[in-house]
């Protein structure tokens, strides 16, 4: 039986993801999509905290708390804001496709590698459609339209095949008007990068895939948590022919069908995050799903929440036109829809698992 009741620890890691969001997050979107950046000070205290590793293991500087307590904590700080969610996760995705290809140690040592006290981060990128060509050589040229970032320390490259990562050769050049400024907006330039490591293991990519989609729906599920949410208490205080917009029916049904959107999304995020916790069959899949049904009610919910607010919806004084953005920037992530639907009805083989979470899944059961 799937259980979704939060533990002391989980909890309160949750709720301390809350407050930041709500305090530190929020009040600030606009301040950090104008600067492209967050504030050094921030990021300090977003590492102090331990959001970034709250599901590693434990060996590697961890918390140790699984996939679970990573959506829910993500869920929370991209409802504050997530361009800003994804700035603070200095490994981000890429963590866990090192851990599923190289394990522990190979996170370690890249991360050592990385210097972040100077802003660089790690980028996965679902290579799809094979636009990073190798030569003979192994070196790597290509273009990548977008990424929200606007300093890589690290490009991991994932493919059905395996992963390969790359340090030099790759340029950035500035991309205006994008969602997620706060984290960065640049295309991506590699001409004859070389691969510092690379893995061939397609049972590791689906894994590491599965992990990068479950962390996107997670960052889905959050904004459009928020953008639900705020076109709901607007609808409730702006008063149209003697009562609050949302006592229209027709209104009414529209705000009941944005909250179900959300919540369907919600429960298919949190029953992947469980299945890929337990090494249950089908964790993939689930995972796959999950990031579909997210990625296809972005656009739902922030079309409506625009719509709900009207004219103003368009406005920087509200913030709707922003989650509209944000949601349609994040669904485009890891070739967004369209390239998750054959693998929402496979799984990995069977016995594929790696060591690190076949060890977790069994600390777990």
């Amino acid at each position: 039986m799937i259980d979704f009741t939060l533990d002391d620890a989980l909890e309160l890691a949750v709720d301390t993801a809350r407050r930041f969001a709500t305090e530190r997050l929020a009040p600030m979107q606009r301040e950090f999509e104008a600067a492209r950046a967050l504030p050094d000070a921030l990021h300090a205290q977003a590492r102090e905290i331990g959001f970034d590793r709250v599901d590693w293991p434990e060996a590697c500087g961890g918390a140790g708390l699984g996939a679970q307590a990573r959506v829910r904590v993500l869920e929370e700080l991209a409802a504050g804001c997530p361009g800003a969610a994804l700035a603070l996760q200095t490994m981000g995705s890429a963590a866990h496709a090192l851990l599923a290809f190289g394990g522990e140690q190979a996170l370690a040592g890249q991360l050592n590698a990385l210097d972040i006290a100077g802003g660089a981060r790690a980028a996965l990128v679902f290579d799809a459609r094979g636009a990073l060509k190798s030569d003979a050589a192994g070196r790597i040229s290509g273009r990548l339209p977008w990424l929200p970032a606007d300093r890589i320390g690290l490009l991991a490259i994932l493919d059905r095949q395996g992963l390969r990562l790359v340090r030099e050769g790759v340029a950035l050049a500035p991309v205006p008007g994008s969602g997620l400024c706060a984290a960065g907006a640049s295309e991506v330039m590699l001409d004859n990068a070389p691969v510092s490591a690379q893995w061939r293991d397609p049972a590791a990519a689906a894994l590491a895939l599965a992990h990068a989609r479950l962390h996107g729906a997670a960052l889905l599920v959050g904004q459009m948590h928020a953008a639900a949410d705020y076109a709901r208490r607007y609808a409730l205080e702006r008063v149209a022919f003697g009562k609050p917009i949302a006592h229209h029916q027709a209104l009414a049904f529209l705000i009941v069908d944005m909250h179900a959107a959300v919540e369907m999304a919600r429960e298919l995020l949190h029953e992947a995050a469980w299945r890929l916790e337990q090494g249950a069959a089908g964790a993939c899949a689930a995972c796959a799903s999950a990031w579909i049904e997210a990625a296809e009610s972005a656009p739902f919910i922030g079309g409506h929440a625009v719509q709900i607010l009207g004219g103003p919806g368009f406005m920087r004084d509200y913030p709707v036109e922003k989650y509209l953005r944000e949601l349609r920037a994040l669904g485009l992530l890891l070739g967004g829809a369209d390239a998750a639907r054959d693998d929402a009805v496979g799984d990995v083989e069977a016995g594929a698992m790696p060591a690190y979470l076949a060890a977790a899944a069994a600390v777990a059961n």
